[in-house]
């Protein structure tokens, strides 16, 4: 498999395990946590969560099958450096914890360059 591909496999793969494993399929405590934090009732939150991670799974099918699309790339690196910014805004101690966004998200768009 050549780089491209790996790196294409891999930035999909983050995208629909994100969406499935965090989103849909369970519901992470942190992913909750911040998500409420937008001002959502219980219900409202896990509703928000299972449209994210609709959105997740989508985007990385999407992502898996348009890499070299342009749009979709700058749209990759901007939505990951979103999520940092909106990390930092809705509560910054997670940006230091293991496997945080910075620690994700960052490399993401790096390995795509």
């Amino acid at each position: 498999m050549s780089t491209v591909q790996l790196c294409r496999w891999t930035i999909g793969f983050v995208w629909i395990y994100h969406g499935l494993a965090t989103k849909l399929l369970s519901t992470a405590p942190i992913e909750y946590y911040l998500s409420s934090q937008l001002g959502f009732s219980e219900a409202g939150t896990l509703w928000f969560m299972n449209i994210c991670g609709v959105y997740e799974l989508a985007f990385g099918i999407g992502f898996i099958y348009f890499y070299r699309k342009r749009l979709v790339i700058v749209f990759n690196i901007l939505t990951m450096m979103l999520l940092i910014a909106m990390v930092a805004f809705l509560d910054a101690r997670f940006l230091i914890e293991g496997f945080n966004p910075v620690s994700t998200n960052i490399p993401l768009p790096i390995i795509h360059s």
